[in-house]
């Protein structure tokens, strides 16, 4: 009797926003099969507020059963997302999957929101999402079954999600133009660019930082069920899912993974919706 590979052994990944959260978490499930994974990011020295750098998730890898490329990479220089991606093609020989994760974060009215925060966010969410997929396609053409994912909400344009924050709201909502536009524009060569968004909060730094500390990291689920809900997603036919957006426990269902007790930080716990849904 013998029993089919794991879907992603062999393939190569490039993330963005690797060293931690849900970049780290989808890197290592890939790894698990056996997969080749470029970690792009820009921490390359330990910050006390945020753990994790490119060195540290290469290692989380490769103890995986993956092979790592850590890429010391601001996604904000074309330069050098370009070398990143050269070095990931001569390493592994091509790219099979993008998963545009890295964002910026700033939850702030428009009046407080400085324009160096304005920038920066529109610079790393949806400029970088556009510099990463540029300089993939052409290697993602080459490859059997190529995903693209962005890591970005469903396109809800009520008003309620842009009020409270307007400059992050359509700094997010540009990567997931990016997927609308990008599935229709690549369709024809068979690469899938698709959207991933959580139903609830998910415990990474941004969502302790930012978002409410210890008590917003209690009602979170863990970026395990990001991770899973993605291997999903890279499993199935590129020509046959393009397009989509969605939602991490309606992937998970799908699959029929119904129970996500696991999932959560802390049993029984209240969850917190995320924004967007």
């Amino acid at each position: 009797m013998t029993t089919s590979a794991p879907p992603l052994r062999g393939k190569t990944l490039f993330i963005t926003g690797a060293s931690r959260g849900i970049g780290l978490a989808i890197a290592v499930r890939a790894a698990q099969d056996g997969a080749n994974v470029a970690i792009v990011a820009k921490t390359a020295e330990p910050d006390p507020r945020l753990p994790g750098t490119v060195y540290t998730a290469a290692a989380e890898v490769e103890a995986a059963g993956g092979k790592a490329l850590p890429c010391v990479v601001d996604i904000r220089s074309e330069d050098a997302v370009a070398a990143a991606v050269k070095k990931t093609v001569e390493t592994f020989g091509g790219i099979d999957i993008l998963v545009n994760n890295a964002s910026a974060i700033h939850l702030t009215n428009t009046v407080s929101t400085p324009m160096k925060r304005y920038d920066l966010m529109h610079q790393i969410n949806t400029r970088g999402t556009f510099v990463c997929s540029q300089a993939c396609v052409p290697h993602l053409k080459q490859a059997a079954n190529p995903h693209v994912l962005n890591l970005s909400p469903p396109l809800n344009m009520e008003a309620r999600w842009f009020a409270p924050h307007v400059a992050y709201t359509m700094a997010k909502f540009g990567m997931s133009m990016c997927v609308l536009g990008m599935a229709e524009e690549f369709r024809k060569d068979g690469i899938a660019f698709n959207a991933l968004w959580p139903r609830t909060a998910i415990a990474t730094a941004a969502v302790k930082n930012l978002l409410g500390g210890d008590a917003a990291m209690k009602g979170s689920r863990s970026p395990a069920i990001m991770a899973d809900a993605a291997h999903a997603i890279f499993a199935r036919p590129s020509r046959a899912c393009t397009g989509n957006f969605f939602i991490d426990d309606e992937v998970l269902a799908a699959e029929g993974v119904t129970d996500l007790a696991k999932y959560a930080m802390v049993p029984d716990a209240k969850l917190i919706p995320d924004f967007f849904i």
